[in-house]
């Protein structure tokens, strides 16, 4: 006879975790209590929503389920912001969220919420267990679900009167891995509609990805001399010196690579669903029916057909298909060779920071000298806002899990995806990307990098407004300011007064000392950046957009 607790925490071990991401609660206490004697890591943050995104982090990053528990009701809706990102970025991940007890339900008990119905449209599944002895079927079904066909988020509800029943049920196993291969039809398809292209592409991009296949793909891309570009926020997935590289096609792409793309007379999309950053909005390839030849992989056959009717599907994990696409090779030297040095070449003209921008700071030069200090294995991570266009489009991307950043657009990630990154991998350097108005949403999870010793550095880039936004209304409204101004604390003086360490930047020869110093401290660290407002991109200023319009 084992509680509801006990059976959870058992599950949990069974199907191999080693750590979650929780802040406690009432409501599941007797899971905190079976934890008290597993070897599985607790990590206890300041709010839900950053545990969630350290979770999303956790999955984002090693292609395993991230774990998270919350408590009920306000607990699960801070936590609901993390759960969207999962959704939208295709990351498994496992929320738990201790219930009311069931004698309570539906009376509007404290802090009830009807979860299947809350997380029904946000998550991949949504479930509450009412008898413990089904605790070992369902938490193994949620590991598949969330990292099968398209991974996402699960959420389990659990009854805090089911936690504490004593019940007989089996032992749990580990969930099944479940592979989608492509069929050497479609691959002998693939291979005669590359021999007949004149200017082809591949676009890389979803999850279910790992080193091994991005080797795989990049061995691939050279043998066919394909250029290959990357999905928004998907730059880790290829070597951005290979010479196949042809850039990120995020927002604001390199103008030479989307006319290429809507040149192209092939488009191989492998592993995302190009939505609408990626695609432009559905400009780059037209939905329902793209101008180019469409082969499209996916490991999920909901996918397929879903946005753009495909001239060839196939359902294959990016995985399995960059295995067997490597196996593949043209008999000729192909005709597009040329166009694919070309593209490179603009990538790395497009890559190169700009010198000089307004005002004491200049941004161009600090990524130079990053770029220049760095390993090649350092994790970057970021939220939103225009600053994250420094590390998308200057950092260049050679080694998988080296990116931890929200394709969904979610403010607030930077900085509790680090304290996950430097959880798991303690030995790389780990950077946060924040802006101002972003890293105050979540914050307050520097606490938790302190609490763990995790040594992240924050460079936080500060100009005093909520910056992409200020730069939509100068271009919509100009002029008329509203809203989108912040006054802001002493932020190298907040990281000192948790427990870390803070520098502040004012011009840019202060950023390489500053950057050491954070480095040597062993802490936690923030380096704010005082940025002009007026350097709102690498090549743009507000005044150009408000006299532009």
């Amino acid at each position: 006879m084992k509680t509801g607790g006990q059976l959870i925490v058992d599950a949990l071990e069974a199907n191999g975790v080693d750590r979650l991401y929780c802040v406690p609660g009432e409501s599941y206490l007797a899971v905190l209590d079976a934890l008290h004697d597993s070897p599985i890591k607790t990590i206890v943050c300041r709010q839900e929503g950053g545990a969630a995104m350290m979770a999303d982090c956790h999955g984002r990053l090693t292609g395993k389920a991230g774990i998270c528990f919350v408590t009920r009701g306000p607990g699960a809706t801070n936590a609901s912001a993390g759960i969207h990102i999962a959704m939208q970025d295709s990351i498994p991940m496992i929320l738990f969220i201790g219930q009311i007890a069931s004698h309570a339900r539906e009376r509007e008990a404290f802090q009830e919420v009807n979860y299947r119905a809350f997380f029904g449209p946000i998550a991949k599944w949504a479930t509450e267990i009412e008898d413990a002895s089904r605790i070992p079927e369902i938490v193994t079904r949620a590991f598949s679900v969330a990292t099968s066909g398209r991974p996402g988020p699960v959420v389990i509800a659990l009854p805090e009167d089911m936690l504490t029943s004593e019940v007989e049920a089996p032992a749990a196993k580990a969930w099944t891995p479940v592979e989608t291969r492509p069929g050497e039809p479609e691959m002998r398809q693939l291979a005669e509609l590359l021999v007949n292209t004149r200017r082809p592409i591949a676009i890389l991009g979803g999850t279910r990805w790992t080193a091994d296949a991005k080797s795989a793909f990049e061995k691939a891309a050279e043998a066919w001399a394909l250029p290959v570009g990357v999905s928004f926020r998907r730059q880790m997935l290829f070597d951005h010196l290979h010479p196949c590289y042809a850039g990120d096609v995020g927002i604001g792409p390199n103008p030479k690579l989307a006319n290429y793309i809507k040149q192209a007379d092939l488009v191989l999309l492998v592993g995302g669903r190009f939505g609408e950053m990626p695609s432009s909005d559905y400009t780059l390839l037209k939905s329902p029916y793209p101008d180019q030849t469409l082969v499209h992989v996916h490991a999920d056959p909901d996918e397929l057909g879903r946005v753009y009717r495909p001239t060839v599907a196939i359902n294959a994990s990016p995985a399995s298909f960059a295995e067997a696409f490597a196996k593949t090779a043209p008999k000729a030297p192909p005709a597009w060779e040329t166009e694919t040095e070309r593209l490179h070449a603009a990538y790395l003209d497009w890559s190169t920071p700009p010198e000089t921008s307004p005002g004491s700071v200049a941004m161009g030069q600090i990524m130079t000298y990053l770029e220049s200090v760095l390993p090649d294995d350092t994790i970057f991570t970021n939220g939103a806002g225009n600053y994250a266009t420094w590390i998308h489009r200057f950092h260049r991307f050679r080694r998988f899990a080296t990116q931890a950043a929200p394709t969904s657009g979610s403010m607030g990630y930077g900085t509790p995806a680090a304290v996950a990154a430097k959880q798991l991998f303690p030995d790389r350097d780990v950077i946060c990307f924040a802006g101002d108005g972003c890293f105050l949403m979540n914050g307050q999870e520097f606490a938790t990098a302190v609490q763990y010793d995790l040594p992240i550095i924050v460079v936080l880039v500060n100009n005093g407004i909520y910056g992409t936004i200020r730069m939509h209304q100068e271009r919509e409204y100009p002029g008329r300011v509203s809203g989108t101004d912040l006054k802001n604390p002493d932020f190298a003086a907040l990281a000192r007064a948790y427990g870390g360490h803070g520098e502040t930047v004012e011009k840019t020869d202060q950023f390489a000392p500053a950057f050491e110093r954070a480095r040597a401290s062993g802490k936690p660290a923030i380096i704010e950046i005082k940025l002009d407002p007026e350097a709102i991109t690498p090549t743009r200023t507000l005044t150009d957009i408000r006299e532009r319009r």
